[in-house]
């Protein structure tokens, strides 16, 4: 029997263009993507971790209340801990990803996550008492955190205080993402830590 993605969407045929992503872009087959932190404190073990798994990890954030684009975004903790709703969400977004475009959702995603992972940033180096920003490349295993981040916080943005969604707005934002829309939150994101990379060479 072949397993697929909530009993629904087919983990065959999926392409992965990016070759520095594919080490890390796990498409292992699961069809609840839950592994109950078995990878948890081991080296690089997140590499082998479901993606749709790792998306939920990044959605169950905490309420710390911090600062995000300009806003402070206060939660409470609403998805902390809880992956089986957290999973519900993304169950539901990827029904209205396959609804919208008629594709499969994972490709989708990955399409999405090869466009708004960046290629450089920016770190302090201090040089005699003075600090100064330096471009740097990133790994591809921190590529792909950080989209997988942005995607997060995107949607979180976009449902927070609204009538929108967390299922819906995730759906948008990967949508948005895969089809390399500069109304992507994620993909903003991204174009910002080239640029300022880019400003520090």
């Amino acid at each position: 029997m072949e397993v697929k993605l909530f009993d629904k969407y087919t983990y065959d045929g999926i392409v992965i263009q990016d070759p520095s992503l594919k080490k890390y872009l796990s498409l292992r087959p699961l069809v609840l993507p839950h592994t109950f932190a078995r990878h948890a404190n081991k080296p690089f073990a997140k590499a082998q971790v479901n993606i749709v798994e790792r998306l939920a990890n990044k959605l169950m954030r905490g309420g710390t209340g911090e600062k995000i684009s300009g806003r402070i975004i206060r939660t409470h903790g609403k998805l902390q801990g809880k992956k089986t709703k957290v999973l519900k969400i993304i169950e539901t977004a990827f029904d209205d990803i396959a609804k919208a475009t008629g594709k499969n959702p994972l490709q989708v995603l990955i399409q999405a996550l090869e466009r708004i992972a960046p290629r450089e940033d920016i770190t302090r180096v201090r040089f005699g008492g003075v600090a100064y920003q330096v471009a740097v490349d990133i790994s591809a295993q921190r590529r792909l955190d950080l989209g997988l981040h942005n995607l997060a916080i995107g949607a979180i943005l976009a449902s927070f205080d609204k009538k929108t969604t967390l299922g819906e707005a995730l759906a948008n934002e990967i949508i948005l993402a895969s089809k390399n829309d500069a109304n992507s939150y994620a993909l903003k994101r991204k174009n910002e830590n080239e640029r300022m990379a880019k400003s520090a060479r």
